[in-house]
């Protein structure tokens, strides 16, 4: 057969592999300013995949390098609101002689492929590229129009992705009323009769703040009673040891409910350690969404080990529960005290919806039939996604990257961590998944 019988031939399951493979070798890595690749070369190759299938994909480039791919497909019922699958296609950066495998080689071990983005997001657009390719060649139309966003800086804030095609493109999401994107679908074995399946619904808004104290500068010899060092630091220690309150949202309250079902006993939202401790590694993402948190992040002053600078700055990842940011800014204010500036790097909203109607029963549905001891639960996602931007638009969000995971995997450790990978079967669920999906939504 030739290499165009073969192409033309090839199952979204087929080529799922490859696309993600390819992708994690283009390095995207986003150091938060325009000091790295950019994400031009990905967009690129995604716009080349769609063009083989005949769609009409543009890129836009809202900064040097700095480009996001989009593309529409004509459903059946064009009448009907459209759908937005986005992902982004920047990634943080990698030491790679921290990892097993180099982080940008996309190399398969052990039943996995390996690489910085395999989860964070290069799986799920690789997952959607499959798909439509495979539905493209085959003339199989979605019922409704689709709306497909490679998009770029997520990592960052999505100033130069998601926000900048928002503010300055609307027209590209016209008559889009749903979403779905990073960080949902995922599996959690409870035990041989019941798997769970994590969709977003709902994530914390964030303040990245840089803290500034200026003191009296002086001589490192000299008695200083105005030190700024002292003075911030004092200040980051409170703040990196305070105890923040429980606070149960509606989604989070949801889970609760949930996972007291699937464990048979009933969950205190005050008291937690021995639920968590049964949550293995996606502990980590569900314990935070109970509270507002603040995590020193940088710190840094002076310039010479005897003189007493007159700034000391640090920086702070900040995050908040839907419906608590005013109570979060306060307390903030209350435990950093007066000596301390306190000013935005990077603010954006938190995200709640509510977990019912045709798309999460399409979600249900796809996944049921692919894992029968599958049940879809909303969660809240303790980071944040370009969901915040769409939902400018009136765009209601949900996280849906399907997944089935083996119960010993850290999935939660992979995000941003070292060794960062994806199950190639868990890559070919996600297409069988997101096909079927796709049909009943």
């Amino acid at each position: 057969m030739s290499e165009k019988g073969t192409a033309d031939s090839a199952t979204g399951e087929d080529e799922v592999v490859d696309l993600c493979r390819e992708l994690i070798r283009i390095d995207t890595s986003n150091y938060g300013d325009h000091s790295g690749p950019g994400e031009r070369k990905a967009a690129e190759y995604v716009a080349e995949k769609l063009a083989e299938v005949g769609l009409e994909p543009q890129i836009f480039e809202s900064h040097p390098g700095r480009a996001s791919t989009v593309a529409r497909i004509e459903g059946e019922d064009p009448s009907r609101p459209a759908l937005l699958i986005h992902g982004h296609t920047d990634v943080v950066p990698a030491n790679a002689d921290d990892w097993t495998h180099h982080p940008f080689s996309g190399e398969i071990a052990d039943g996995c492929v390996w690489g910085r983005g395999a989860v964070d997001m290069k799986d799920m657009d690789a997952m959607t590229l499959a798909v439509v390719r495979e539905r493209m060649r085959t003339g199989r139309k979605p019922p409704r129009d689709i709306v497909l966003a490679f998009l770029a800086d997520e990592e960052a804030g999505g100033t130069y992705g998601a926000k900048h095609l928002v503010r300055h493109h609307p027209e590209l999401f016209e008559g889009v009323t749903e979403a779905i994107g990073e960080v949902g679908g995922f599996s959690f074995t409870v035990n041989e009769k019941l798997r769970l399946y994590l969709v977003e619904t709902a994530e914390k808004g964030m303040h990245w703040m840089r803290l500034t104290v200026d003191g009296t500068a002086g001589h490192g010899s000299m008695t200083n009673d105005d030190n700024a060092i002292t003075e911030l630091c004092e200040a980051v220690a409170r703040l990196g040891r305070h105890q923040w309150p429980v606070r149960v949202t509606k989604t989070v309250r949801a889970f609760l409910d949930e996972l007291s079902d699937a464990l048979g006993t009933e969950l205190d939202p005050e008291n937690m350690e021995e639920t968590l401790a049964k949550l293995g590694g996606i502990a980590r993402m569900i314990g935070t969404t109970l509270r507002n948190s603040a995590a020193p992040t940088m710190l840094g002053a002076g310039y010479k080990v005897n003189v007493i600078p007159g700034q000391a700055v640090a920086h702070v990842d900040g995050r908040f529960l839907p419906g608590y940011e005013e109570e979060f800014l306060a307390d903030l204010d209350r435990i950093l005290g007066p000596r301390v500036r306190r000013e935005d790097v990077h603010a954006d909203k938190a995200l709640e919806t509510d977990f019912d109607g045709r798309l999460v029963d399409a979600m249900q549905t796809a996944l049921s039939a692919e894992d029968p001891i599958a049940r879809a639960v909303p969660y809240m996602l303790s980071g944040g996604t370009d969901a915040k931007s769409f939902d400018d638009l009136g765009i209601r969000c949900f996280g849906f990257a399907p997944l089935k995971l083996p119960p010993e995997l850290d999935f939660a450790g992979m995000f941003h961590g070292v060794d960062e990978r994806v199950p190639v079967d868990g890559l070919k669920f996600g297409v069988r998944v997101l096909d079927r999906f796709l049909d009943a939504s």
